[in-house]
């Protein structure tokens, strides 16, 4: 009998950053992080072991057939769960993105296997499809060895990973969070990276003089976080994001040689983010390994400070996102 399994998965964006990996083959992080399930940004997986193409797993992602390194990495994936499921038969997957590239938030299918959600939505829907049933907690651990920050993907709302020592006690799960968040997505350029977020990650780790010293900084600015969650402070919580999003990027900076992502237009929004604070505005910046910029703010707020930003970054593409849900199975068939 063959089961066919459709999941889904929003992307996240880290508040506190993963940035460095402690163990590559099990993707076990140097330290551990927050993050901001976002909602309107599912990618739906769906996948059957019914001998794919040839022989082969047939892959297609958004319409098109990925080659190289984001074929492999879900190869890969798909040999971790057969391997654990006690079968051999080659799977098709078919997987989409509602997400527009414009959003910053999307991938293309080349870009698949750095999009947290995608891998999210992988884990579910590929577990089901071999027959396994697996708790939030080992479905997060599991998705961690397709990407690292899917592991956070597989709940909503704000999420902590613990980095762990293994691959039993590396795992992510929900946090209590009253605060209402937002994010402001602000959209500078849809380019493909230069450099992925894997190699520079590695880059830093291993060049850059000001890695060791973030990566320690990183771990209060954790525990920092929590405290601004639980009591409610979003002015404190803000503060601590902007700041290890910073950080992180100095440590790419000062690496040998340099990874800098940022782009003319990315530093005129972080002076705008600045001045609107001045201003009065609730706006705290993020970046990821990219040049757009994420705006944390708080819900109530989120639609004017989006106008305002594009008011005063016309040439950029700024949208809105809420927190959204977890991984979600949508189908199971046989």
């Amino acid at each position: 009998m063959t089961i066919t399994a459709t999941a889904s998965a929003n992307t996240n964006i880290a508040l506190i950053k993963y940035w460095g990996k402690a163990d590559e083959s099990l993707a076990i992080p140097v330290t551990s992080s927050l993050s901001l399930t976002l909602g309107g940004t599912r990618t739906t997986t769906t996948v059957s072991f019914d001998g794919g193409t040839g022989g082969e797993d047939a892959v297609t992602i958004n319409g098109a057939t990925p080659g190289g390194t984001a074929r492999e990495r879900v190869v890969r994936f798909l040999d971790l769960v057969r391997s654990r499921a006690g079968m051999t038969i080659p799977a098709s997957v078919t997987s989409s993105s509602t997400v527009p590239l414009a959003a910053g938030l999307a991938s293309s299918a080349a870009g698949f296997a750095a999009l947290a959600a995608g891998f999210a939505a992988l884990a579910a829907a590929a577990t089901r499809a071999a027959g396994m049933r697996l708790d939030e907690r080992a479905l997060s651990r599991l998705a961690r060895r397709g990407s690292g920050s899917a592991t956070r993907s597989i709940f909503g709302g704000l999420v902590l990973w613990n980095a762990g020592v293994d691959d039993e006690t590396s795992y992510a799960e929900p946090v209590d969070c009253d605060l209402a968040p937002a994010m402001v997505v602000v959209v500078v350029s849809a380019e493909r990276k230069t450099i992925s977020s894997t190699q520079a990650m590695r880059h830093t780790m291993n060049t850059s003089p000001l890695y060791p010293a973030w990566a320690e900084a990183s771990r209060e600015d954790l525990r920092v976080a929590l405290d601004a969650v639980r009591a409610r402070d979003l002015p404190r919580l803000g503060e601590v994001v902007e700041g290890n999003a910073l950080g992180m990027h100095a440590a790419m900076i000062a690496s040998r040689p340099s990874v800098v992502y940022w782009l003319p237009e990315t530093l005129d929004v972080l002076h705008t983010v600045r001045v609107m604070r001045d201003e009065g505005f609730p706006v705290w910046a993020t970046i990821d390994a990219g040049p757009n910029v994420k705006v944390l703010t708080t819900g109530e707020d989120a639609d004017q400070v989006a106008a305002v930003l594009r008011d005063r970054i016309p040439c950029a593409t700024t949208s809105v996102r809420y927190p959204g849900g977890g991984v979600r199975v949508e189908e199971v068939t046989a």
